[in-house]
């Protein structure tokens, strides 16, 4: 069994929230695949069983709030006799700007209060997809612009996004990160999928043609040119010869 949480808080009054992108992935691989049965009320929070890929899978969110997200996560994890490694946790991060996604393993909680509860009941060394929602330029505006809504300008990104993910979870399921990492790159940022890395297109380049040089015996083997000698009897027989003498 593996395990993907998607973080944010209950309630229609956040539904739309920035803070909420973690629901709304888990909500579109819930849609998007099939096979998976109806959102139910267990280990503190809603849960649904389907298959992903070769995986037997458990969606989460938890019911908690936020801050209490290690509450769910590590009931339902002690349950199924889970590892941290079988958890993929779906979160919004500050720090990409909208639309970016990273794949880690591992790490700290980078302030993120649901990562800090959820690193607390389990350890770190979980598995997290984190999902861009950009920052609002000042520390204090934080708070009310992660509890705040997506505008509707953001669907242009958010929708294809959330898509890609849930078509994609068999991959996440699966562990292969990696090639989850690609497939969503190759979806949203095709010319970055295709662009070859700086050293690589050098190396690719066609080189300039060099001047040919020529051997030191070649060298040696064309003549130079000679001086005629400006006196002495060769001197003056070449002046009457050609007429430089005019005594």
């Amino acid at each position: 069994m593996k395990l993907i949480v998607g973080l944010g808080n209950p309630g229609s009054k956040y539904e739309g929230n920035r803070h909420n992108i973690g629901f709304m992935a888990v909500d579109e691989i819930h849609r998007r695949q099939s096979g998976f049965q109806p959102w139910r009320m267990r280990f503190q929070g809603q849960v649904s069983e389907g298959r992903l890929g070769s995986q037997k899978v458990l969606l989460l969110k938890p019911n908690t709030y936020m801050n209490e997200s290690g509450r769910a996560v590590g009931e339902a994890m002690r349950f199924y006799k889970m590892e941290p490694e079988d958890v993929v946790v779906l979160y919004d991060e500050l720090d990409l700007p909208p639309a970016k996604f990273r794949m880690k393993t591992g790490g700290g909680h980078g302030g993120h209060n649901g990562l800090r509860s959820i690193t607390a009941h389990i350890g770190a060394e979980y598995r997290r997809l984190r999902l861009g929602i950009g920052h609002p330029g000042d520390k204090k505006l934080v708070s009310n612009y992660v509890l705040g809504d997506f505008a509707k300008s953001d669907r242009e990104w958010l929708d294809p996004l959330l898509a890609e993910i849930a078509d994609n979870a068999d991959m996440l399921a699966e562990g292969k990160d990696s090639q989850f990492a690609n497939k969503l790159t190759l979806a949203l940022e095709p010319e970055k999928a295709r662009r070859k890395p700086k050293a690589a297109a050098e190396e690719d380049a066609p080189k300039p043609a060099k001047p040919k040089g020529q051997s030191h015996i070649r060298q040696a083997r064309q003549p130079k040119p000679v001086s005629p000698p400006k006196s002495g009897p060769m001197a003056d027989m070449l002046k009457r010869l050609l007429g430089g003498d005019k005594t």
